[in-house]
């Protein structure tokens, strides 16, 4: 089961969503990244690693980082100042650079 709570900037209202279990994969035979999601165990039991969501705090970019990655960078801008976005409570908003993320307690789903 995975969980969705979104976080709003409280400069700009900015907002972002995110789920707890991110974007689970396995390789394919040809070498290729094959995603599985709940409720499919049988594929998800073949996972090997996770492409989680970031926000790059200086840009403001969202993208996939493959979790088997030590270091963590935007593949915009390169900057390491990335959070994974379930974890953005009190994190800078890069859109208006003043507000702060907090979590809408309004919000909350399961999948």
């Amino acid at each position: 089961m995975a969980e969705c709570i979104r976080f709003v900037c409280s400069g700009c209202g900015h907002s972002i969503e995110a789920w707890s279990d991110g974007n689970p994969f396995y390789i394919d035979e040809a070498g290729k990244k094959k995603y599985a999601y709940h409720p499919h165990h049988d594929e998800l039991e073949k996972c090997v690693a996770n492409d989680e969501p970031h926000l790059c705090l200086k840009c403001g970019r969202e993208s996939k980082i493959d979790s088997r990655l030590d270091s963590k960078v935007c593949p915009k801008c390169g900057s390491e100042n990335v959070v994974d976005t379930f974890h953005l409570e009190g994190a800078k908003c890069p859109k208006c650079k003043a507000g702060h993320f907090a979590s809408d307690k309004e919000f909350f789903c399961v999948s």
